[in-house]
């Protein structure tokens, strides 16, 4: 059985979940990269090969690993009911609301064994394997791309769909339709797998709650602080909910910092400029120290209580978290165009799995550098096709136990 147990960012890293990259990255096309929220194609092979790097360095490290495919193969082979309640919400969730074409999809899918099915499910089905022996007016129009199920090309970067806080879980409500599917795949693991259906675990997001939240813009920063980023990704009401719900809860969280930053690509979640590397040391995009406006959110006898804090953010963090002094490390350093470079290839965005201690990619060499003059460990890992998503290591896991830090 696993109990999950993250109360923040930097303890040791026990158990972490991952999606090594599929076939879902083939099936992108020049013409839909937007709408599948990338910039460029990573060449598969090698996008493999420096996830299983980051997987190796994972484990050497002591750290557990869960994929999430292989949860869901698990979760759905415990009965052929729950394997059809989850094709029926595959349907959903791809917005196929045709009932003869959403039969014949299911149809097509009850052709495979649970793996398989699983994986096409994550790598997308055309129109042309479904063969409906027909002449649809989809089919017609679809010509260029022809996906009744859309590749879930973003799947790797595990963070965003779901994230552990403390106890409980958040299954996020994704801000795009064709992401809020992955979120779907841990919800039916933490609903129904066997390792985690014997503890009642508080759901403090799901993904039928009204507002869009996403696993980026959550951080720990301790048992008593959790930050929560306002962005292109996640909505302040969200916030507002998220918070509340943490104060009603059991959980020991007594503030909720909210960081209200830029609607940008480049800075889409707070953890894509802000990170935490150590009991006092984090690492930021510089071009938005002073950009960042901090809400600090508590409960109150009407519900919660918001205040602006004034104080720059290195005051805000040595407040709430109670530390004497805080240092910030810049995301490429004095120079503008390195800092725009190495922001852009996810500098900022820096795993912890012990404290003092990160993955970081190889190619944001000036900001590793400053870290380690930091006094905290870099260990390396390849980034030349796994950098194209728009993600760093903290994007690609997501934590499901952590040892306490304090």
């Amino acid at each position: 059985m696993l109990r999950p147990f993250v109360y923040n960012e930097i303890g040791k890293l026990k158990t972490v979940l991952l999606h090594r990259p599929g076939k879902e990255l083939e099936n992108l096309t020049p013409t839909r990269l937007k709408e599948l929220l990338f910039d460029d194609i990573p060449y598969l092979e090698l996008a493999k090969k420096e996830h299983d790097v980051l997987a190796s360095v994972l484990k050497e490290n002591g750290v557990e690993i869960l994929y999430v495919t292989r949860l869901l193969e698990e979760t759905l082979s415990q009965s052929e009911e729950l394997r059809e309640k989850f094709l029926s919400d595959v349907v959903k969730y791809n917005n196929i609301t045709s009932t003869s074409l959403s039969e014949r999809v299911k149809e097509y899918l009850r052709t495979f064994s649970t793996e398989k099915m699983i994986e096409k499910v994550v790598s997308g089905v055309s129109l042309e394997e479904v063969k409906l022996g027909y002449s649809s007016l989809s089919h017609l129009v679809r010509r260029e791309f022809p996906f009744l199920i859309r590749p879930m090309a973003n799947l790797y970067f595990q963070r965003d769909p779901v994230v552990t806080l403390g106890h409980g879980v958040t299954i996020n409500r994704m801000s795009t339709n064709i992401r809020r599917r992955e979120s779907l795949l841990m919800d039916y693991v933490y609903r129904y797998h066997p390792i985690f259906k014997k503890y009642e675990i508080p759901r403090y997001y799901d993904l039928e709650d009204p507002f869009f939240i996403e696993g980026g813009d959550i951080e720990i920063l301790s048992s008593k602080v959790v930050a929560l980023g306002i962005s292109q990704r996640t909505e302040p009401e969200a916030v507002e909910l998220l918070a509340s719900r943490l104060f009603k809860s059991d959980e020991p969280f007594e503030s909720v910092l909210a960081f209200e930053i830029p609607e940008s690509r480049a800075f889409m979640h707070l953890d894509t400029v802000f990170t935490m590397l150590d009991y006092d040391k984090f690492v930021i995009h510089p071009k938005l120290q002073g950009v960042i406006k901090v809400f600090s959110i508590k409960p109150s006898k009407s519900g919660i209580r918001i205040s602006s804090e004034e104080d720059e953010l290195k005051g805000v963090l040595k407040k709430y978290l109670k530390l004497p002094s805080v240092q910030i490390i810049k995301c490429g350093g004095d120079d503008p165009v390195v800092q725009d470079r190495e922001q852009w290839s996810d500098g900022s965005n820096t795993l912890c799995i012990s404290p003092g201690v990160v993955i970081a990619y190889s190619r944001n060499y000036v900001t590793n550098s400053l870290i380690r003059k930091a006094g905290v460990k870099v260990i390396e890992i390849p980034s030349s096709e796994l950098s194209r998503g728009r993600g760093g290591p903290r994007c690609m896991s997501m934590p499901i136990v952590r040892e306490n830090a304090e």
